[in-house]
């Protein structure tokens, strides 16, 4: 029996809201020169090779890769420079011996030819993203000299299937000039690097936990990763998480020597103790989705536009730092003895002064965070330094923190911001790019208007030029259109279309978790049932996935806080998901 879209409409509505579209992933991870830009891959099920654990081994380790080596040998033999004049002198003595040895051997050459040939050819118009593909390909090889893919080329991080059939090339290459020759050469340098990065990183570690009161533990099924790499430029941090490896890849200064930028990798370090506090709580989240309206026009990527709990981990880390901040002011130093009374009470306001001024200052940080579009930063700001006098735990207050807020209060607050504009120098490493073709539609999705973002995914389907992953981002986005123009039937057919047609694990979980929930209204729970089984079995390691999923195995979707509609009798009939006549009925006209 066909959909009654207007018996539906409020389960339709309520599924829509319950995930908020349930964004796709597609962020790539990616690096800043003032700071590290994080991006959660989707695909990560398995670990990248570097970052393999080891049984009893720590969870936090600092090493370096040979194989991320012979990728950034390649990179700065064809080309690559920045950051040449502040890198360590390694990087130069290294450069100097491959153009030796290129000068001494003709095949040489010619590989190196050919190799730079692929890079020029793949040379993508953001320098960030473009190093980015060649380190998320590193992360997942076995060392030379077989530097071939250490899993299936299905479970690559996307960026670097752009560039995987670079390795035949690098290999040939490799093998010509002894790269791993140079490599045992210059361990030791590498070595001297680690050495001098080991005590500034490990004091930032335990700073921080004992700031959060958190424990430092061993590893238990995740890991946080620092390597270093001296021929990329110290001006870049690149920081990613492949599911539970959180891993950031830097490249130590010249001058003064070592030195890397710890703030970028505390950051990221951040995100590894501070997601799992958030995420345990992701399921039960709906309630603070009005807080994403605000954020509609703020100068931020979309995925935290959309994705409630990255919005508040942002926030939060955010908070976090301005609370820790160097604000560059001296703390008055206490005197060995105070003569008088005079004397304490002049102490005493000089430290009140250097208080008043310190909190000027990390206040006019929040400040600056709320209006690049980081909205709660302010509120978390509080939080946390009440949390502090109260000498709690992270872990002991974040129920409070969340739970505890007022939407409708922070709400009103956040709509009232000024967010800065995108061009801003204030914001430019944080500003999205200009949104065109499936990103725009995105956009327009979220912010209420599914007839231009079907429009927009209709011409991508059109267009007989559009690869198959972009045709299964625009099914994906046409499916939750419809929904939202309260066609079920056409929302189930573009929701099959996408799993035909999409490689994304993200985008393929989350069809089958709508799936499910449309099955259940339907109702037919055996379908729906499958649909979220299914969902667990796609490679989405992501927990907000995992949460909806085993939440509509475990009891069916029905509107919250409202008793399941009345149907016909007839309604009760299964759908068959096959019945094309059926969703045809309820295609939007073109």
């Amino acid at each position: 029996m066909p959909f009654r879209s207007q018996l539906l409409r409020p389960f339709l509505c309520a599924l829509m809201t319950a995930t908020l579209l349930a964004p796709a992933a597609w962020a790539q991870a990616s690096s800043s020169s003032s700071g590290a830009t994080l991006s959660q891959d989707s695909t990560s099920t398995p670990h990248p090779r570097v970052a393999e654990p080891e049984a009893g081994g720590s969870a936090i380790t600092l090493e370096t890769s040979e194989s991320l080596f012979d990728l950034a040998v390649a990179l700065n033999t064809c080309g690559y420079d920045a950051g040449l004049d502040t890198s360590a002198p390694v990087r130069l003595t290294i450069r100097k011996e491959i153009d030796e040895a290129l000068a001494s051997s003709a095949p040489a050459r010619d590989h190196r030819d050919a190799l730079c040939t692929f890079v020029h050819e793949h040379t993508l118009s953001s320098p960030r993203l473009n190093l980015a593909q060649y380190i998320s390909l590193a992360l997942y090889l076995n060392p030379p000299p077989e530097l071939t893919p250490s899993v299936d080329i299905t479970e690559l991080p996307p960026d670097s299937t752009q560039v995987v059939e670079i390795l035949p090339r690098l290999r040939a290459f490799a093998e010509d000039i002894h790269l791993h020759a140079i490599w045992v050469k210059h361990h030791p340098d590498y070595e001297a690097l680690t050495a001098l990065i080991h005590d500034p990183l490990t004091k930032m570690v335990l700073d921080t936990n004992i700031y959060l009161r958190l424990p430092v533990s061993s590893y238990d099924g995740r890991r946080f990763l620092v390597l270093i790499e001296p021929l990329l430029s110290p001006d870049t941090t690149n920081a990613r998480i492949y599911g539970t490896d959180y891993i950031v890849v830097t490249s130590p200064a010249g001058n003064p020597p070592g030195h890397v930028h710890m703030d970028d990798i505390r950051h990221t370090y951040l995100h590894y103790e501070v997601e799992p506090l958030i995420y345990a709580r992701a399921s039960a989240m709906d309630r603070l989705l009005p807080l994403l309206k605000p954020v509609r026009e703020a100068p931020i990527e979309f995925t935290y536009k959309s994705d409630i709990v990255s919005l508040i981990t942002e926030c939060l880390i955010k908070a976090i730092e301005a609370q820790t901040m160097d604000t560059g002011l001296v703390r008055p130093a206490k005197p060995a003895s105070f003569q008088n009374r005079g004397d304490m009470d002049q102490y005493d306001n000089a430290i009140t002064a250097w208080q008043h001024k310190s909190e000027e200052i990390r206040r006019k940080a929040v400040n600056l965070d709320m209006r690049q579009g980081w909205t709660l930063t302010g509120y978390f700001y509080d939080k946390i330094g009440a949390m502090e006098h109260e000498s709690i735990s992270l872990k002991e207050d974040i129920g409070e923190m969340v739970y505890g807020m007022d939407i409708g209060r922070e709400e009103h607050t956040d709509s009232q911001i000024v967010f800065l504009p995108e061009q801003s120098r204030d914001v430019v490493t944080r500003s999205p790019r200009q949104l065109t073709g499936l990103d725009l539609a995105e956009m327009k999705l979220l912010k209420g208007d599914p007839t231009t973002a079907a429009g927009i995914a209709e011409k991508t389907l059109a267009n007989p030029t559009s690869t198959p992953g972009a045709k299964g981002q625009a099914y994906y986005i046409r499916a939750r259109a419809d929904l939202l123009a309260s066609q079920p039937g056409a929302a189930i057919t573009d929701f099959e279309q996408t799993l035909k047609t999409s490689t994304d694990p993200r985008t393929l979980a989350w069809s089958h978790i709508y799936l499910g929930r449309l099955y259940d209204v339907v109702p037919d729970r055996q379908k729906a049932m499958a649909e979220y089984h299914a969902a667990l079995t796609v490679r989405d390691s992501r927990p907000d996935t995992k949460a909806a999923a085993e939440k509509g195995l475990k009891e069916a979707f029905t509107q919250p806080n409202a008793p399941h509609p009345a149907v016909q009798e007839d309604d009760n009939a299964p759908l068959d998901p096959s019945g094309k006549a059926e969703k045809d009925a309820y295609r939007p006209p073109s």
